[in-house]
């Protein structure tokens, strides 16, 4: 099984993929790594974002997306073009969407001690730690 972890920050979904095979986890190099929504105002850019996440998705045979939340107030809360990322993530047809909390994912990492792969950047960690939470 193969799933997605994104991390939504500003205008980009950050992607890490992980394939599951026999009770083993193993990171995938997928590109690309970051999908941009370059303005949110633009009903071609957005639906141009939706069709290359789509096809990313269709591409890559996921069968689910996890998406790390973000906060809907207080000082950490996430923009209005996050929020849209998220619904437009959503909307793809094929696949399981799940959001899971950032407390999650950290109590997740404390239980579960996943290393980081090597293939892995730095910027793509949270979303490869969304990832390993939906096993």
């Amino acid at each position: 099984m193969k799933i997605c972890g994104v991390e939504i920050k500003g205008s980009e979904a950050i992607i890490a993929v992980i394939d599951i095979e026999n009770d083993q986890v193993m990171s995938v190099d997928v590109e690309p790594k970051k999908i941009s929504l370059e303005n949110d105002e633009d009903p071609k850019l957005v639906k141009s974002f939706f069709e290359t996440f789509s096809g990313f998705i269709r591409d890559n045979q996921l069968e689910r997306v996890v998406i790390k939340k973000r906060s809907k107030k207080g000082e950490y809360a996430g923009g209005a073009v996050t929020f849209k990322i998220e619904g437009l993530i959503q909307l793809i047809d094929g696949c399981l969407v799940d959001l899971i909390a950032a407390q999650t994912i950290t109590a997740v990492q404390r239980k579960k001690l996943h290393e980081l792969p090597d293939n892995l950047n730095k910027y793509q960690e949270q979303a490869f730690l969304a990832a390993i939470c939906s096993i």
